[in-house]
């Protein structure tokens, strides 16, 4: 059986196979209000990455032996739709799908004011349409965004980007041949304007001063991601308010 050996992942120049440098995003593009069926909707590309995400709820649960005195039930679907890889995927949820929309669920939740609505149900639909690599943060920050633009309260908004290493670099925002081939993969989540991470998971091996680098990488690039969420949402509630007056 032939295996594949492993590419060269930075370059003669120092750059990455993609051309960027090691602190370097793919380019990210987010539009909010995409679904006229859903209570809220995002899509989010990242590079080659394109998720979709739409909010139903508040609403009653049923059956009702289900709902929480309390709070809100949050449920999260993160699903690969059978045309979002190269090849044919089983439209069936995957181990994987079921694990990582329990991830984004707990990391989800941290954000949502789930108090204010006791006994009912928020359902989130994350449709994978393009992997590739990152899905579960681009799947995070579109449910993020479709639920802000649910109008359900939320302490902040999540962002999230990976560091991994490359041949020995730390990276920013892996691409599908990184992930694939490095030596580490570090996804990380955060609500930026209280500091509170809310997902953080290592794949591989990094020492205590590459994980404090990575994180801080991480940090950087989760900052500025920030920053186009923010200007997502002021575009979109400039629309309701162009419709009020």
């Amino acid at each position: 059986m032939l295996q594949m050996q492993k590419p060269k992942l930075i370059l003669e120049d120092g750059r990455r196979t993609d051309g960027r440098k090691f602190d370097e995003m793919r380019p990210v593009s987010i539009e909010l209000g995409v679904l006229k069926n859903a209570d809220g909707s995002a899509i989010v590309q990242m590079g080659n990455t394109k998720i979709i995400a739409a909010v139903f709820g508040p609403r009653e649960m049923h059956p009702r032996h289900l709902a929480l005195p309390d709070r809100a039930v949050l449920r999260v679907r993160y699903h690969m739709t059978p045309f979002s890889t190269d090849e044919r995927k089983n439209p069936a949820p995957s181990r994987r799908e079921i694990e990582l929309s329990k991830v984004i669920r707990e990391s989800l939740e941290a954000s949502i004011l789930v108090e204010q609505f006791p006994r009912s149900v928020i359902d989130v639909f994350a449709e994978v349409l393009q992997a590739d690599a990152g899905t579960r943060l681009v799947a995070l920050m579109a449910s993020s965004l479709a639920v802000a633009d649910a109008g359900i309260p939320v302490k902040d908004i999540i962002a999230g980007v990976a560091v991994g290493k490359a041949d020995g670099q730390l990276v920013l925002d892996l691409n599908e041949p990184e992930d694939m081939w490095g030596e580490a993969d570090m996804p990380v989540a955060m609500m930026p304007s209280l500091g509170q991470i809310t997902l953080l998971q290592i794949n591989g091996n990094m020492t205590p001063s590459e994980f404090k680098s990575g994180l801080d990488l991480a940090i950087k690039g989760i900052n500025q991601i920030y920053e186009m969420e923010k200007n997502a949402l002021r575009s979109r509630f400039s629309e309701y308010k162009e419709e009020g007056e």
